[in-house]
């Protein structure tokens, strides 16, 4: 962007901003003197996300369903596409509006863009790579998705919404980038939006038994939220039009993950096994190579005091219900 005025309040149009990650991008954003407008229908975002900011002259929220045509009436400078269910349970119980959103959804974001002449990017995802035949995943892998599988709604759905992006920016030159987000956590995740993170620590802290699905030999990384909301920044700042893995690349089974979990929270918790959902990914690990490489980004948060964190956030939730 070097015809840009450095010194302008840049405006940020976040879709989906009142999520886990969209909310803290709004917190990043407006740290760095942007003007920020979120727009969310609020199925899986919640309004405590961003209740904080209400009052904040810099921060407006709109209720808008990303389906529908998307109209601000601001200048917009950057559009960060963040609006999609993102867990197992979500794309379960609300397969078609999954596809709807990154299909429709990410058509209209670009729509925005485009007519703001705006930057764009989307946050693609690790599921992309379907349940991987290379490891570590590099981002010239094509990946290995079952189209009519239960997960097929959502890995598609990104896998779409990755080709028309790149259609917008070939056709009609718009800047445009892409990044896959691997497994991500931290404060404000849903209690039960049936990802490892919330299930795990709101198991732990309850003393319930911790459900392991399979042997829990399967394979994550886990990577801090604040990290990877600086790994998208930099992204965005960047001149790069192809995907970017952002994640952490240190990888531990979830049994280990298990245990860390009951170590950290000092639950007494017993782990009990269940069937392994269709299509579960038996590994998952980002190569960052190129994060490294050209956005100059690698995760600082240590697993022990982001879990820490996110441990302190979700007790504080319990006690609150």
């Amino acid at each position: 962007m070097q015809n840009r005025d450095l010194n302008k309040m840049f405006v940020s149009v976040i879709t989906g901003g009142a999520g886990f990650l969209g909310s803290h991008l709004a917190d990043y954003l407006l740290k760095k003197g942007h003007r920020v407008i979120v727009l969310d229908n609020l199925v899986t975002g919640r309004i405590e996300n961003i209740a904080h900011l209400a009052g904040n002259e810099m921060f407006k929220f709109i209720k808008q369903d990303v389906t529908q045509y998307l109209y601000v009436s601001e200048k917009v400078d950057y559009v960060w596409h963040f609006a999609s269910p993102a867990s197992p349970i979500d794309y379960a119980e609300i397969p078609i509006q999954t596809l709807k959103v990154g299909s429709l959804g990410t058509h209209n974001a670009l729509g925005l863009a485009l007519k703001n002449k705006a930057r764009f990017l989307l946050t693609s995802t690790s599921e992309v790579y379907g349940d991987p035949l290379q490891h570590p995943q590099r981002e010239d892998y094509w990946g290995n998705v079952n189209t009519v599988g239960p997960r097929g709604c959502y890995d598609e759905a990104k896998r779409f919404a990755e080709a028309i992006t790149m259609a917008y920016h070939r056709a009609h030159g718009l800047e445009t980038r892409i990044v896959r987000i691997f497994n991500t956590y931290g404060p404000r995740m849903r209690m039960k939006d049936g990802r490892v993170v919330p299930a795990f620590v709101s198991q732990a802290l309850r003393g319930e038994p911790i459900t392991i699905y399979g042997q829990g030999t399967q394979t994550r990384s886990f990577c801090y939220c604040s990290d990877l909301i600086e790994g998208i920044y930099r992204l965005m700042m960047s001149e790069e039009i192809y995907p970017v893995n952002i994640g952490n690349p240190t990888e531990l089974t979830i049994l280990d993950f298990a245990r860390e979990i009951i170590a950290l929270t000092g639950a007494k918790s017993q782990l009990i096994h269940m069937e392994l959902p269709i299509d579960d990914p038996k590994q998952r690990r980002p190569d960052i190579s190129r994060a490294k490489h050209l956005l100059n980004w690698e995760p600082q948060i240590s697993l022990r005091e982001g879990l820490e964190k996110t441990i302190q956030w979700f007790a504080e939730e319990i006690q609150k219900n």
